[in-house]
């Protein structure tokens, strides 16, 4: 494609090999790192959508937040955006 991942884009989270998401521990460290890193744009696996929501809105605040359970919403997320 010769077109890099967006710059404040962060993930985690596991892919399988069939392409579904597997939900993560350690939602809130995550975010809060994520927060110290710059990063503005955070992809989670749907199933820890709760975890998100249950989190205190100063930690939410100014994140653009995705959650996704197949590879090619990440792909989308990653790579559909205008250069």
């Amino acid at each position: 494609m010769k077109k890099p991942v967006r710059k404040d884009l962060a993930m985690t989270g596991e892919v399988t090999l069939t392409g579904r998401i597997l939900p993560i521990g350690g939602l809130k460290e995550k975010t809060m790192a994520a927060r110290r890193s710059q990063v503005k744009v955070i992809i989670f696996p749907e199933a820890n959508r709760r975890d998100f929501e249950d989190l205190e809105e100063s930690v939410k605040e100014g994140l653009d937040v995705h959650f996704v359970d197949e590879y090619e919403q990440i792909f989308e997320l990653a790579f559909g955006y205008d250069h």
